[in-house]
């Protein structure tokens, strides 16, 4: 049995606390043979200029090894057998292409000494990029140069960073090595997307800046000695989590970790003899879930929070143990901090952010800390990652007679050989299989690049049509010990009886680095990857590949459990990328990505004792609109954590919820972030049925814990409101919209809408709780302006930079094209600038006070709309336009002498500030720790955000009113004849209600 560090290191607990100053343990290769696979490029010593003997330079030996894998194959394997390579430069790591050592010892990639290049700045030993340049010219990325990624070494803006779209990279069983002399080296940057790994690793960063920098996705069994930093991160490139499993840092001089928005996932982290373990950036949010590790000999605080205040933070740790570390926590803006309790303790809990002491109360941001005194260290948790048998049982598929060319049936080839062997090795190839291939309960299958090693069900087999029972490609029994890693399975999209996996296994099961196949980044022969879409997103190229026409693509049920980790599961024609039902075994998932399902993402029914953290999901246009992303019924003892529900920027249709409970208990909620570039998120993060239905619209917060049979809703005593008129109620005005929003009020008072999905404009007509249509005409209306003599200026998403003006009693056809003018100081006009703004970088405060070159001036010349480049020119970010002011619910007036306020949509903060003569906001200054789709304020400067609900802060920035709205607000306008009645729009309909004068 091949022994891994993982596996022994529960016993070493006693040694690691004697021998503090050595490391934890000693590398071992995870792979000592060679692994023969026709497909792949092997590295042989003293060919091609190679050396490995850590003297002469290697990197032009492996990077062409990695070009031919890309010229020749598009994806696949390198293999560098044991060695030492030194490094001059930076190796180039193209998508779907992966580095794996071999040997007795493990490889090691060498930076020697004073290597030039590595001593200012940034720069990276290895890379892993965007696609590789076809020529010299810097790459293009949505519509536009990309900048040149600075730690490239030599710079060269040819070079792609990896990005959303990178898939299937990695890099295992190498160690990396930076000698003296190089004060600015980092081993790798990251920066990629699904099935990207790093694994088996160890990093001597010495003097040097980081191990990694910019990381992405999954990481395991990871080895940090030294540098400033093992990671620097920031956000992925896609915008989700990254989980680091069963790894350890000593002896960085600032911090093991520094990052910011990482959603950071760290399970059994050792970090030890460095001042911090986790430092977060200044002015950052960030989503970080620790479990089941252990800090010694920490001499800062262990943590760092920033931005401690903000409705974005969400910090949870469990059951982590402490030796020597006088301050767990500090937070940096409020200056708190929360010691240690003795020389050695363990923190059961620490929850920082918005915490509902149940669904129907309401959340609070605060600090919740449980710790316990130790009198000994405790044993290390093990791993839940089982290891592989020894590489030498392995036996390799061809050799026992399958071909994987795509083409020959190797389903009786691939049984023949589980009833025969345990261990089955997979190389490279597309099996073919057209029955279902049942594994024995050890069966252990390994392949090495899901992308490249796949199992195959043809379409229209005829064992896998319908309807029927499901059928499912792959079956690991009742109870097993199964490992299956490294390999795709697809069940195409006529078989609609199919499942990807049927997996019924034991709780010490492993499904590791997956990928079931159909739906983005899927591979054909012959084919980068697979046209997914018609021409219009609404179906696939072949309309007989029907969408929502399978079974679950892995299906836990009947008992099965296990751990899944690195696993990627977005074909369209499942109707669920996970299912887990009838089983109270235990369960845990590691960064599992489930998306463009039309139903579900995932489906917890009738299961019990799971922990999913890092659960990403995503909803795509064209199938996506109406998927419900997690459904958990009749379930219990369930932990979700760290989860990132997203829908794509060019969504469209409105969604309720992204997470529905009923039928549960002890269903515990942690770090849920629930978000959309787009202008229709969800409305609610979680609808609850129970005795009673319950909706929490909060899109993020810290802690929540679900019980449905005890948890009845709260009520609070009603007050007085202090902004409301005497007995007035809210009332439902109109209603029966699409999506209604880009509110304006006449001069008289009179209020106009638009419902952008019909193009439709309408007119509010509350005597008669009505609203008329005024213009029905195919111009894409967004947003609606009055200048002083009741002229309507309408921004229009149609073409570039349209903008057009009509008077309301006019006939349809009489419409007024305004042209953009050139930018300038307006005295005695008034700007109409956006309420809300969506920001990915956190960015809000130097990027929205900023000049915008062009200007839109009302008919009358009394009014004007700055605007960007970007509007101007119909930029395209994602196939989206996504200016300022098509991307905000509403405009607002900066009236004269009055602060104007908006909100920071992405970070739920609101600003206040001064208005130019040229529309540009100054001395932006933070008003109120929350944000929304939209802001106004009342006659006595009392300021009203929809955030969920309407809430209302005085001008001190107090809250001090909180107004329910049936249906999320996300527009808010003040009108009415003597401006007193407050309009919120809220998807479907239009609501009001009078406020004191």
């Amino acid at each position: 049995m091949q022994m891994r560090w993982k596996r022994f290191l529960g016993r070493m607990t006693g040694f690691a606390i004697v021998c503090a100053g050595m490391p934890l343990w000693a590398s071992t290769s995870y792979y000592p043979l060679r692994p023969e696979d026709a497909k792949a490029v092997y590295l042989v010593r003293s060919e091609g200029g190679l050396h490995g003997d850590g003297i002469g330079d290697d990197t032009e030996a492996i990077q062409r090894a990695i070009d031919k894998v890309q010229e020749t194959a598009g994806q696949g394997i390198v293999f560098v057998p044991e060695g030492r390579y030194r490094l001059s430069k930076t190796v180039f790591v193209w998508p779907g292409i992966r580095l794996i050592g071999y040997g007795a010892n493990r490889p090691t990639f060498v930076l020697g000494k004073n290597t030039p290049g590595y001593q200012d700045g940034m720069g990276y030993m290895v890379m892993f990029t965007g696609n590789r340049p076809r020529n010299n010219a810097a790459p293009i990325r949505q519509g536009r140069p990309q900048t040149p990624v600075p730690g490239v070494v030599p710079i060269n803006p040819s070079i792609a960073d990896a990005n959303p779209g990178t898939f299937y990279s990695a890099v295992s069983n190498i160690d990396l090595d930076i000698e003296e002399g190089n004060p600015a080296a980092v081993g790798v940057r990251f920066h990629a997307a699904q099935h990207c790994y790093l694994a088996h690793m160890d990093f001597h960063v010495g003097s040097g800046l980081a191990a990694l920098h910019d990381v992405g996705n999954e990481a395991e069994d990871l080895h940090f000695y030294g540098g400033q930093y093992g990671i620097m991160t920031r956000k992925p490139s896609p915008g989700w989590q990254f989980t680091l499993l069963d790894s350890t840092f000593e002896g960085q001089s600032k911090a093991a970790i520094k990052e910011h928005e990482a959603g950071l996932t760290l399970i059994r982290a050792q970090i030890r003899h460095t001042p911090t373990a986790i430092s977060i950036d200044p002015g950052y949010a960030e989503e970080l879930w620790v479990k089941d590790s252990r800090f010694e000999d920490l001499s800062g605080p262990a943590v760092i929070v920033s931005n401690d205040l903000g409705l974005r933070t969400e910090i949870n740790l469990e059951d982590v143990v402490c030796h020597r570390v006088p301050v767990f926590a500090a937070f940096r803006e409020s200056g708190n901090k929360l010691p240690g309790r003795g020389e050695m303790y363990r923190v059961n809990a620490l929850t920082h952010g918005l915490i509902f002491a149940t669904p129907s109360a309401k959340g609070e941001v605060k600090t919740h800390f449980d710790v316990s005194s130790l009198s000994s260290m405790p044993e290390l948790v093990p791993t839940d990652i089982p290891a592989v048998p020894a590489q030498s049982t392995w036996v390799n598929l061809k050799s026992l007679g399958a071909k994987g060319d795509g083409s020959t049936d190797d389903t009786a080839a691939i049984r023949e050989a589980i009833a025969a062997h345990r261990t089955i090795y997979i190389p490279t190839g597309r099996y073919i299989v057209t029955d279902t291939i049942t594994l024995r309960p050890d069966t252990v299958l390994i392949g090495l690049n899901p992308s490249t090693t796949q199992f195959d069900i043809p379409d229209s087999t005829p064992g896998f049509q319908g309807p029927g029972s499901p059928k499912p490609l792959l079956e690991a029994p009742k109870g097993g010990t199964n490992i299956v890693t490294g390999i795709g399975l697809y069940t195409n999209g006529i078989n609609s009886r199919a499942v990807g996996a049927k997996w019924m296994a034991g709780k010490d099961s492993l499904m590791d680095d997956v990928r079931f196949l159909g739906g983005h980044g899927t591979t054909l022969p012959g084919v980068s990857f697979n046209t997914i879409y018609n021409n219009t997103h609404t179906a696939d190229t072949d309309l007989n590949r029907r969408w929502d026409s399978q079974y679950p693509s892995l299906w836990v049920t009947d008992g099965g459990g296990g751990t899944f980790a690195n696993i990627w599961t977005p074909s369209t024609f499942a109707q669920a990328g996970m299912m887990i039902s009838n089983t109270t075994t235990e369960g845990r998932v590691y960064e599992l990505s489930s998306e463009h399902h039309v139903r579900n993402e995932i489906k917890i029914d009738h299961a019990s004792n799971w922990k999913i953290y890092a659960l990403q999901t995503e909803e795509e246009r064209g199938e996506g609109p109406f998927a419900l992303p997690l459904s958990i019924e009749s379930s219990s003892n369930i932990t979700v954590a760290n989860y990132h529900s997203y829908r794509v920027v060019s969504s469209y249709q409105p969604f309720l919820n992204a997470i529905h409970v009923a039928d549960s208990h002890n269903i515990r909620l942690r770090n849920i972030h629930v978000y959309g570039d787009n202008k229709v998120s969800f409305d609610n993060s979680v609808v609850i049925d129970g005795k009673a239905t319950q909706v929490v619209r909060n899109r993020e917060f810290a802690s929540m814990t679900i019980d449905t049979s005890s948890d009845d809703p709260e009520t609070q005593p009603q007050k007085a409101s202090p902004v409301l008129a005497d007995g007035a109620k809210l009332e439902r005005l109109a209603g029966g919209f699409y999506n209604v929003s880009g509110a304006a009020v006449d001069p008289a008072g009179q209020l106009y809408f638009v419902d952008a999905h019909w193009q439709r404009i309408y007119r509010l007509l509350p005597e008669e709780k009505r609203a008329a249509i005024v213009r029905d005409s195919p111009l894409d209306p967004v947003q609606l302006v009055f200048d002083k003599a009741g002229d309507l200026m309408v921004v229009s998403y149609a073409g570039n930079g349209t903008v057009y003006s009509f008077r309301p009693e006019a006939l349809d056809e009489e419409i007024t094209l305004l042209k953009p003018q050139k930018a300038s100081a307006r005295d005695g006009m008034t700007p109409v600038l956006p309420v809300n703004y969506w920001r990915n970088e956190n960015d809000f405060v130097q990027a929205v006070p900023v000049p915008r070159p062009y200007q839109y001036v009302s008919p009358d010349g009394t009014t004007f709309i700055p605007a960007g480049e970007d509007f101007v020119t119909g930029a395209l970010y994602y196939g989206t336009k996504m200016a300022d002011v098509l991307r905000a619910f509403g405009l607002g007036r900066a009236v004269e002498g009055k602060p104007f306020y908006v909100s920071d949509e992405s970070e739920q903060k609101t600003y206040v500030a001064d208005v130019g003569s040229d529309g540009t906001l100054n001395h932006l200054k933070l008003f109120a720790e929350c944000g929304g789709e939209s802001v106004t304020q009342d006659a006595a400067g009392n300021v009203y955000i929809a955030a969920g609900q309407v809430y209302v802060y005085n001008p001190s920035g107090e809250l001090i009113d909180t107004i329910k709205v049936p249906e999320r607000p996300i527009n808010l306008i003040f009108g009415g004849k003597d401006g007193r009645t407050l309009y919120i729009l809220a998807r479907t309909s239009v609501y009001g209600v009078e406020v004191r004068r």
